[in-house]
């Protein structure tokens, strides 16, 4: 197959010495899915960068179509037919689809903008490419799988002849992976070739056809897709076997939470969710399947005191928290893993050792006579960067300088560094690759064998079915089934009642609910 797009020997230094490519190949053929495999800070987002004009290599060639070219700037690389869909949408919520799709290149009608056009545009390339939108409402009123597909439409409307997308599946519920999935096979066969970048390799598998694996800043193969399993490609990928596995709670203890006729509004007075009953106890997981936006968030919201409840009570441990602020809720024992490490979960412009002691600036421990003791805060950082695996320069690093998959463990360091007694959990592994993903479900599942009551929320249904030990689904904000996990269990009768397809005897339903 005639490679449309080459990068030979590729290498890249960054200051102070981190060598994020060395040596990179990679050969990517028209009209093909390629993906390109590798654990957080195998050099993956480098690459792409460079492919993306971003950065620009210190060693090492670029080809398109066969001859040399280099990028000072994305500008360039979008007149040169390449596009990108970075993970984290660079959208403008308040502004329309079209309005997004054509920013900064509008069709004119003599100097007035040519809305008209603009829109008739945009509704075509989304017709097109199975990219199906509105081009009128906000942005920022869409579900995510919309926005990222209002961001594919805007590369595009620049004619992308080629088309990077950035672990396009993090973000997206199973449904919408299909329809991701779908919108990617029409680009195939309008002619568009996609490099996709992703963690999940069942989706690898399913979408690409070949693959590139990366480690180590190095390329270490290049495989057909037909040739491979997910048990090769993650060994490929680790440099050693690994298996996402867990084992189930062995026991479960009192009920350390209870959820009763718990209703949530939105701030206009909508119901988001209402007449929420269940009970999570002590040493087990429960998991909150739903497509996301069918209040499952929310619930974790509404417990951790981050978001007011219209009606209902919630308990831990016999006592209600609704009177209570987040840092007295803190104080009895619950910590929280939330969905955005980046919006809710971090500073990012702050040093490692901060953000761990960010929940704690009243502990005794870390603050003396009104003053942060330093020592002791550093300290605290640098044995939890051991225990928990981080991958960093040290305590004073700032966060933001860190692979997603170690802001991660920064986040489920700090909440699990002590012991809690609830544990909420909001898409653990979202963004994560492989390794990352076997130490959080370790650390969750550590957590759970300790006495935490766990209520884990998570768009990947493998996930949820991997580590709880029980089950409801959600459904336009109400609680419509609820299983005791087992082999027997599937995704595909999850979704059933994920997408309101069946609906479940309510004796059977409350016996699981117990």
């Amino acid at each position: 197959m005639a490679a449309v797009l080459e990068a030979i020997s590729i290498g890249k230094t960054y200051p102070g010495g981190t060598v994020a490519n060395d040596g990179v190949n990679l050969s990517v053929a028209a009209g093909e899915v390629h993906a390109v495999v590798g654990e957080n800070g195998a050099g993956k987002s480098t690459l792409m960068k460079i492919l993306f004009g971003i950065e620009q290599p210190d060693k090492g060639e670029l080809r398109l179509e066969g001859k040399p070219i280099s990028f000072a700037n994305p500008r360039e690389a979008i007149d040169n037919g390449i596009g990108m869909v970075f993970q984290h949408f660079s959208l403008v919520p308040s502004f329309s689809v079209y309005e997004n799709v054509v920013l900064g290149s509008e069709p004119r009608n003599g100097v007035r903008f040519d809305r008209e056009k603009a829109i008739a545009q945009v509704r075509a390339l989304s017709e097109k490419f199975r990219l199906h939108v509105d081009p009128l409402p906000a942005v920022g009123d869409l579900p995510v799988g919309q926005q990222q597909r209002v961001e594919i439409l805007k590369a595009l409307y620049r004619d992308a002849r080629i088309l990077i997308l950035d672990e396009p599946t993090a973000v997206l519920a199973p449904q919408e992976v299909e329809e991701l999935f779908v919108a990617v096979r029409a680009l195939v066969e309008q002619g568009r070739t996609v490099i996709f970048i992703a963690h999940k390799l069942p989706e690898v598998l399913e979408i690409s056809n070949r693959i590139t694996v990366m480690r180590g800043g190095k390329t270490v193969g290049q495989v057909n897709t037909k040739d491979v399993t997910e048990d090769s490609l993650a060994t490929m990928m680790v440099g050693r076997e690994i298996a996402l596995r867990v084992d189930r709670a062995a026991g479960r203890g009192d009920v350390a939470c209870e959820i009763k006729a718990l209703k949530i509004t939105s701030d206009t007075g909508s119901t988001i969710a209402e007449d929420l009953n269940l009970q999570v106890h002590a040493g087990e997981i429960l998991g909150l399947v739903g497509v996301e936006g069918n209040g499952q968030a929310e619930l974790l919201e509404a417990v951790a005191g981050l978001r007011d409840v219209a009606d209902g009570a919630i308990y831990l441990n016999g006592e209600s928290l609704r009177p209570l602020s987040v840092i007295e809720r803190r104080a009895r024992g619950l910590a929280s893993i939330p969905e955005d490490r980046l919006a809710r979960g971090l500073a990012a412009g702050a040093s490692i050792a901060e953000n761990m002691v960010a929940t704690r600036l009243a502990d005794r421990r870390y603050v003396r006579h009104g003053l942060l003791d330093l020592n002791a805060i550093k300290a605290n950082a640098q044995a939890l960067i051991e225990r928990f695996s981080i991958r960093a320069g040290g305590p004073a690093f700032a966060v933001g300088t860190l692979s997603g998959g170690n802001m991660q463990k920064v986040v489920v360091a700090r909440e699990l560094a002590e012991q809690p007694k609830l544990l909420l959990v909001n898409q653990p592994t979202r963004g994560v690759d492989l390794g990352a993903t076997q130490f959080i479900w370790k650390s969750l599942t550590k957590a759970r064998d300790g006495g935490a009551a766990v209520l884990l929320s998570s768009a990947d249904l493998s996930e949820l079915l991997a580590l709880s030990d029980r089950l409801v689904v959600f459904y336009r904000g109400r609680i419509v089934a609820a299983f005791h996990n087992s082999d027997d269990l599937t995704p595909e009768t999850l979704g059933t009642y994920m997408l309101g397809l069946n609906t479940q005897e309510p004796e059977t339903m409350r016996a699981a609910l117990q």
